[in-house]
């Protein structure tokens, strides 16, 4: 069977079918690709039809070019991309051959792919631990191809989800009897939860800074989240929901969606009431308002790469374990380049580059509260 590729301009077109299509994700949206290319990339969007015309693959690449001296190094990436039916053998070589070919053509280092495709279920060696053949087969293709893991994984390689099928009180009882305890706990203790709007993103942010100073992450320039946040908002793919105590702001999220999935992404609290548990009911009224809007599935986004009590990840893992989320393990991201010792040499200095831009980024968010 041919299968023939081509450009899409149109923002709406391109949702549509991305979002109808088996492994789709947020960042695979028009919007993700617009609020990369205010940060230096230039998104380009693929799809692929079949003889008959059928769309059924779909591909939002990410390039961008980094001068050096004497060299001009561009590099494309496709986050959480491409997305089709992995298990359709065809379809998935002529859409690597075409991502391999774009990269050759443009001259470009190295072309990163990150499908939406899980590896399995639960930590490898535990009891209802699950490998799923698909990812087992994708992997040998990549490998035969000359495709690599890659060193640098730009998302998570794990993450939680919850199934929003069931009825909300079935999906409750399946929570762990603390997680719903703490839930009610917070209603009863005065905690109420409302929906936020875009005036409430200055105060979202402050939130987002004192979290990651107590909690030790790295978080960008406030005009960065002003972007990611705003321009969701206003496209209906995002909701803000803030904790109150006594009209005393103390907790917040962001929820995203997309297609029949719904993600949490941000997450921001501050000291006052936390015996109170806010972010309890935070995400309860966040999985109550995604499978109100139609999504089947309910993304914590991120999870430990092991069952280790000493990953930074363990606690926040605990947590979203309480909702009876199940750990995910997906594909992750690798590396096709035809430029061997380019390739060697990227990414070798990227951690150190990395390291560099995380310590910035530390001094900023400490002067953007000061």
């Amino acid at each position: 069977m041919q299968f023939k590729s081509s450009t899409v301009h149109d923002p709406q077109a391109w949702n549509a079918l991305v979002s109808s299509l088996p492994h789709s994700h947020l960042l695979q949206s028009w919007q993700w690709g617009e609020l990369k290319e205010k940060y230096g990339w230039k998104a380009e969007h693929l799809i692929w039809r079949r003889s008959s015309g059928d769309a059924c693959a779909a591909a939002q690449v990410l390039q961008r070019v980094f001068p050096l001296p004497g060299l001009r190094l561009s590099v494309f990436y496709c986050p959480k991309g491409p997305v089709l039916d992995w298990n359709d053998g065809e379809l998935r070589q002529a859409v690597l051959d075409d991502l391999q070919s774009l990269a050759a053509r443009r001259g470009a280092m190295l072309v990163k792919i990150d499908p939406n495709l899980p590896l399995g279920f639960g930590f490898p060696g535990e009891p209802a631990a699950e490998d799923l053949p698909l990812g087992t087969v994708v992997v040998k293709d990549l490998v035969d191809r000359g495709w690599r893991y890659a060193q640098q994984q730009i998302q998570f390689a794990n993450t939680m989800t919850l199934d929003l099928d069931p009825a909300e009180d079935e999906i409750l009882a399946g929570m762990k009897q603390k997680t719903r305890y703490n839930i009610r706990l917070a209603a009863r203790r005065g905690v109420s939860i409302r929906h936020g709007d875009l005036q409430d993103l200055d105060l979202i942010y402050r939130m987002y800074a004192e979290t990651s100073m107590r909690d030790g992450f790295v978080i960008r320039k406030p005009s960065y989240y002003e972007d990611v946040w705003r321009s969701f908002v206003q496209a209906d793919l995002a909701q803000p929901f803030l904790a109150e105590v006594d009209g005393e702001t103390v907790a917040a999220l962001i929820a995203y969606r997309f297609g029949n999935t719904a993600w949490y992404i941000y997450g921001m609290s501050r000291n006052a009431h936390r015996e109170k548990m806010p972010n309890h009911l935070l995400q309860w009224e966040a999985i109550r308002w995604a499978k109100a809007m139609g999504c089947s599935t309910y993304d914590f986004w991120g999870a430990p790469d092991s069952p280790d009590p000493e990953d930074r990840m363990w606690g926040v893992y605990r947590f979203k374990l309480g909702f009876s989320a199940q750990l995910m393990r997906m594909l992750g991201a690798w590396d096709f380049s035809s430029h061997p010792m380019l390739y060697w040499g990227y990414s070798t200095a990227l951690p150190s580059l990395l390291a560099l831009l995380r310590m910035r980024g530390r001094v900023q968010t400490r002067q953007s509260l000061n």
